[in-house]
């Protein structure tokens, strides 16, 4: 049969639409709840925090009794180290050498020279003397107060500081010149320095004198190396001291024959500065200034400020 519409014909009434089984049908979008806006955001945010618990008061009592204990416990532990590691250090700081070294400018004058020195039974025969002080140098390095040649013997335990007195005795009729050397050495410096004066003799060499101390308007004006008479010179071990003394007449008298204070001192010698009594003088005078320095640096040591 033939379905070809015909010109001019009107094409046939539209029927139902087709229905094809099993045909896909698109979804179809389902409204979606209102939601409002979320506000923006930092890039970094922090994380909230943990609510803290409410602390029992017991629980917070055996905290602290705790950290009480536990600083306790460290403070002990911390003072028994300062005290066993520093103890050897104090003991270093406070030894005789480390204080007899510094002694010279923390010690007045008067200390290391009284005034007035006693010598009871420091004379011949045992008399008794008393010594005044009549000047004090002022301190200084020992190229002016020492020959080259006993510098040279002090070189191996240098020389930090020198102190100078000059005495006078009751008579005003000898005077003496005692001094105090501060040296740079050590102990084993020391001993080794006093060995080798005793077994070398050189405390009775007479190159090796010390120097006078003469001062302009008292019984030592004239006292000069020309009249030195009597001296002695003692390295300690101690401390890091040489004390040496030096005699002569207050007239200002040459002396030819100058004799160490050991030999002046002796019951046969008859030089003049043994008749005399010099060599009692130098050693009287030394021994006294000597035994005074022992004494002040020993308080110093035991009781330091």
């Amino acid at each position: 049969m033939d379905l070809t519409p015909r010109p001019g014909a009107a094409p046939p009434p539209a029927g139902p639409a087709p229905v094809f089984p099993h045909a896909y049908q698109q979804p179809q979008p389902q409204p979606r709840p209102y939601l409002p806006p979320r506000p923006e955001t930092p890039a970094e945010t922090t994380t909230r925090l943990r609510p803290i618990r409410t602390r029992h008061p017991a629980r917070t009592a055996a905290a602290a009794a705790c950290v009480v204990l536990g600083l306790g416990l460290i403070g002990g532990a911390a003072t028994g180290a300062w005290l066993t590691s520093d103890s050897s250090a104090d003991a270093a700081a406070h030894s005789t050498y480390t204080v007899g070294r510094s002694a010279w400018h923390s010690v007045p004058v008067d200390t290391f020279f009284p005034r007035t020195l006693t010598g009871d039974g420091a004379g011949p025969g045992g008399a008794d003397r008393v010594w005044t002080r009549i000047a004090v140098a002022p301190d200084s390095g020992c190229r002016d107060g020492l020959d080259p040649l006993l510098a040279r013997t002090l070189g191996p335990v240098g020389c930090a500081r020198m102190l100078r007195a000059t005495y006078t005795d009751a008579t005003a009729s000898s005077v003496t010149t005692v001094g105090v050397i501060f040296t740079e050495g050590d102990e084993a410096a020391m001993k080794a320095l006093s060995t080798r004066f005793t077994r070398q003799h050189l405390g009775r060499r007479t190159d090796l004198m010390p120097r006078t101390y003469p001062v302009e308007g008292t019984a030592a004006a004239g006292f000069g190396d020309r009249q030195r008479a009597g001296w002695t010179v003692h390295v300690l071990t101690d401390v890091p001291v040489v004390v040496f003394a030096v005699s002569g007449f207050a007239d200002g008298r040459t002396v030819t024959d100058p004799q160490p204070a050991d030999r002046a001192m002796a019951a046969n010698a008859t030089t003049a500065a043994a008749q005399a009594g010099l060599g009692h003088e130098a050693k009287g005078i030394a021994d006294r200034i000597e035994r005074g320095l022992r004494r002040t640096v020993t308080d110093l040591t035991e009781k330091p400020e």
